[in-house]
């Protein structure tokens, strides 16, 4: 009898451990601002990622542009006992304080697309997955140089000023621009528009209605870049009769090219990078190691090649 009993207790731990599934890996993530095209695509990249990865689990939240919501969220994070989290930064000013709140309590931290502003001193357990900005808008503004023959004038129109890739973006523009075959190239006027279309479409309307002549419109996002195009429009004037050129190689950024009132766009791989965060993540996770810096690099895009980026997409 006793032997019987131990033999069906033994059966039932037996049936219990096979019924009960292994723990998901919970990652936190918390997002910049949750309007953002480009993040959008970023999060839909960790989230597909996560799907293929039957132990991880995503807890994603929004930061609404908010540096001190953000760093609140990661303390949330780290009192829920996350196993690892993943910032997509609102800027880099905040990243070493998340930085130190998650080394402190052991949690891997990743970084993605913002790089964290103690990025040259990050400790274990941390890394970034970004693109290089120092492409980007070289790329873009060499090509720009191209189409305009090396002469003309341009209006630029930027990123929120504290921001990384908005900071590199403006000065790629700025060194190609400085070079003997751009030189010819003058920045009429620049203005930060928050990667945001509409307010990019109101700088645009203000700039349509002074005298000055411009030959290009030099944008670091693609959101931006369509809100000059539509500012344009407005007025009744074709956006083929001058260069615009974005960043991203957004859906939308994407269509407008096909339309004909994009002319360049530079591909920033948002699903690669949300992929590889998460995969940096895990790995960060299980005690494994993993490259410090990820990099994912810049692809010109012009109406000669897009197709393949849009069936990316």
């Amino acid at each position: 009898m006793t032997t019987f009993l131990l033999r069906a207790a033994l059966a039932a731990g037996l049936l219990a451990t096979a019924a009960t599934p292994t723990l998901a890996a919970t990652i936190g993530v918390t997002v910049a601002r949750a309007d953002s095209v480009f993040l959008t695509i970023l999060r839909q990249g960790m989230e597909a990622r996560a799907k293929e990865l039957p132990d991880v689990r995503l807890q994603v939240e929004d930061a609404q542009n908010d540096p001190q919501r953000q760093i609140d969220q990661v303390q949330n994070f780290i009192a829920a006992k996350v196993d690892a989290i993943v910032v997509a930064a609102v800027d880099g000013d905040g990243t070493p304080a998340m930085t130190k709140l998650a080394t402190a309590a052991g949690i891997p931290i990743v970084y993605a697309v913002h790089p964290p502003g103690d990025l040259e001193t990050l400790p274990e357990k941390t890394a970034f997955v970004g693109s290089d900005e120092t492409q980007s808008g070289t790329m873009q503004t060499k090509e720009v140089c191209k189409l305009l023959g090396g002469k003309g004038n341009a209006y630029v129109l930027m990123g929120p000023l504290n921001n990384h890739s908005s900071i590199v973006r403006t000065k790629d523009i700025e060194d190609v621009l400085a070079t003997p075959d751009c030189a010819g190239i003058k920045i009429v006027d620049r203005q930060a528009a928050g990667w945001d279309r509409i307010e990019a479409q109101n700088i645009m309307t203000n700039w349509l209605s002074s005298a000055s002549d411009f030959d290009a419109v030099i944008a670091n996002n693609d959101e931006m870049a369509i809100g000059a195009i539509q500012a344009l429009k407005a007025v009744g004037r074709d956006p083929k009769s001058v260069v615009v050129a974005g960043i991203d190689a957004t859906p939308d950024g994407l269509a407008a090219m096909k339309a004909g009132d994009l002319d360049v766009t530079v591909f920033q791989n948002a699903t690669a990078q949300g992929a590889a965060s998460v995969d940096a993540a895990v790995k960060l996770a299980k005690g494994e190691t993993t490259e410090r810096n990820i990099w994912v690099p810049f692809e010109l895009v012009t109406p000669a090649n897009m197709d393949q980026y849009a069936k990316a997409k």
